[in-house]
């Protein structure tokens, strides 16, 4: 047994006089030489401390000498080390952020299970929801074999997450966990509020159930927030690491790598094994065939679009708000769909004459919808820790909207990665092909994205034009208007936003048209079609920049119809967490060659 005492606890409960009473932890906890963090806030107390067990036993029993903690029970571990690096007593609003008001766990919470009882239903196999509610790099290190990551990044966005949650879990027993419990003691609430019939959180945390029942239906071990970096069944530490430079948890192995430096970098922060990235690629694209086949959107399904009224319409009608958010939705469909009573705002329906509220949360049902066909044949062209670089057919969408939700690159992608979630650095349009980069965490997309606003990143596509341009090189420094027409579609514009793109016919074609290399230098919505719409030479079987200066209203083109000749060809940036210039490329499709 180690020499130092480890021990979290926590208790929702009103707390007064909390500048006093930091005050008074602060000198005590200085004075037994112990390290951690006490958190106070009006709704609790919530620590981590670790010392000589004598000294931490004496701060808990100072505490529980108090009427406010007379019940506080901390869970113990030993270590060999301090896992801490310093001692802090802070004031919070919060004792665990959540960020949603009226959720308070000293008045009501979710029911205990306790952990031997969840080992026996998950013996039985028990038909439940086990919802792990942490964050994405702590499920990675461990879970029980059963759960389903909430998939979030941060707990504050354990709302928006949960009411993706699907209908049918609402109506049978749901358990949740998380490390010690504090966090399912404001999920717990909030799920009861969003209709769920039977919430019950695991008593204790994965901690507790370590404690009581090992490795029983758990693989892995359980991370923790210091430098223990995560515990075994058997609450010893493990033998993880966690690399300062990119946050990656580290095993052994990693650790002996000569990529391993310690405090400045590791084997993530360097360019992945190959051979190892091939084998992950090609279990990827058998997982991506799987999935897709059928098309995922193909089996009609309710889908429900939740979003909230921004300021600029409060006390504006319905539908005339609708249609001004929404310009790529005809007003009818929306006048439609409000006759149908398929919009809703907190369980009631509403007419098209519907006074709406700033901030009010409103639902877009629509009923048993099919969506249109697409092209899944999604091809990895990159995976390491940080990133997933895609070649993306055409037609996908990359987000769902529209008519589109399930049938769309992140959604694939998302089902297939699970229970990661993955976010897009940059966007390309349905109907273009090509490299597209997703992160796989968000202190990656924090770092990525800022070069794609930046314009660090270098990006080349190819274009097939009907109608070649009189000379081999020229430059289109049209400014582009930042206001979207109907459909979503944007037009050269005095007024506009600065936009600069060159061109290079690659190859003229007997048929009048050309193959034409395209370097963007800034990034606006549609830039590169419309500045060939513009220059009079617009890209072949493009469904809304047409020939003849004309506009078309197709967003998204049928999968059975010719593609639009617009291919994402080549990216080069700063990998996010190497540093180290990263350059990938697209294979070109069947259309660049002479017809």
């Amino acid at each position: 047994m180690g020499q130092v005492l480890n021990v979290a606890a926590y208790k929702f409960v009103s707390l007064d006089s909390l500048d006093a009473r930091r005050r008074e932890l602060s000198r005590l906890s200085r004075r037994l030489r112990l390290r951690g963090t006490i958190l106070l806030a009006t709704e609790g107390i919530n620590l981590f401390i670790a010392g000589r067990p004598e000294a931490v036993r004496e701060l808990m029993a100072h505490l529980q000498s108090q009427d406010e903690f007379a019940d506080l029970i901390g869970k113990e571990s030993y270590s060999e080390r301090q896992p801490f690096r310093r001692m802090l007593v802070k004031l919070k609003k919060e004792i665990i952020a959540f960020g949603v008001d009226g959720i308070d766990p000293a008045r009501r919470t979710s029911p205990r299970i306790a952990a031997t009882e969840l080992r026996d239903w998950m013996s039985e196999g028990r038909d439940i929801t086990l919802l792990d509610v942490r964050n994405d790099f702590e499920v990675e290190v461990g879970t029980f074999s059963t759960a389903r990551a909430i998939g979030v990044d941060s707990f504050r966005d354990f709302p928006a997450a949960a009411k993706k949650l699907p209908d049918d879990a609402k109506r049978k027993p749901l358990v949740m966990f998380c490390t010690g419990g504090i966090r399912c003691e404001k999920a717990g609430p909030f799920l009861e509020d969003e209709g769920f019939e039977e919430v019950y959180q695991l008593d204790g945390g994965i901690l507790k159930y370590f404690e009581e029942c090992g490795a029983d239906h758990y693989s892995g071990d359980c991370f923790v927030f210091d430098q223990r970096v995560a515990l075994k069944p058997d609450l010893d530490a493990t033998s993880r690491g966690l690399c300062f430079a990119c946050q990656a948890i580290l095993t052994p192995e990693d650790m002996r790598s000569p990529s391993y430096s310690e405090g400045v970098s590791c084997p993530y922060c360097h360019r992945a094994d190959r051979l190892k990235m091939s084998e992950q690629i090609a279990a990827r694209h058998v997982a991506i065939a799987r999935f897709t086949d059928p098309l995922p959107g193909s089996q009609p399904y309710d889908n429900v679009r939740p979003f909230r009224v921004p300021e600029k319409y409060d006390g504006a009608n319905l539908v005339d708000m609708l249609d001004d958010a929404f310009v790529y939705i005809p007003r009818d469909e929306w006048e439609n769909a409000c006759r149908l009573g398929c919009l809703e705002r907190d369980g009631e329906t509403l007419d098209a004459a519907t006074i709406v509220r700033a901030r009010d949360r409103l639902r877009h049902i629509e009923p048993q919808i099919v969506e249109p066909d697409v092209n899944a044949n999604i091809e990895i062209l990159w995976e390491d820790e940080a990133i997933v670089a895609v070649n993306k057919p055409a037609p996908l969408p990359m987000h769902p909207c529209g008519r589109f939700n399930r049938n769309t690159l992140v959604s694939i992608l998302n089902s297939v990665y699970a229970p990661e979630k993955l976010r897009v650095a940059h966007r390309l349009d349905a109907n273009t092909s090509g490299v597209a980069v997703l992160c796989r965490r968000r202190s990656v997309a924090a770092t990525l994205q800022p070069q794609f606003v930046g314009g660090s990143v270098q990006k080349t596509y190819l274009a097939g034009v009907g109608h070649a341009p009189d000379v081999d090189r020229f430059s289109c420094s049209e400014p582009i208007g930042d206001t979207p027409l109907k459909a979503g579609l944007r037009v050269c514009d005095p007024a506009g936003l600065s936009a600069q793109t060159d061109f290079l016919v690659v190859e003229r074609f007997e048929t009048g048209g050309a193959l034409l290399q395209v370097t963007p230098r800034t990034g606006r919505t549609n830039q590169i079609r419309i500045h060939l719409w513009n220059y009079g030479a617009p890209i072949t079987g493009d469904p809304s920049y047409l020939p003849g200066g004309e506009l078309g209203f197709v967003q998204t083109l049928p999968a059975t119809a010719p593609p639009m000749q617009l291919h994402a060809w080549r990216l080069a940036f700063d990998h996010p967490t190497t540093g180290e210039r990263l350059e990938l490329e697209a294979p070109p499709p069947n259309w660049c060659e002479p017809p």
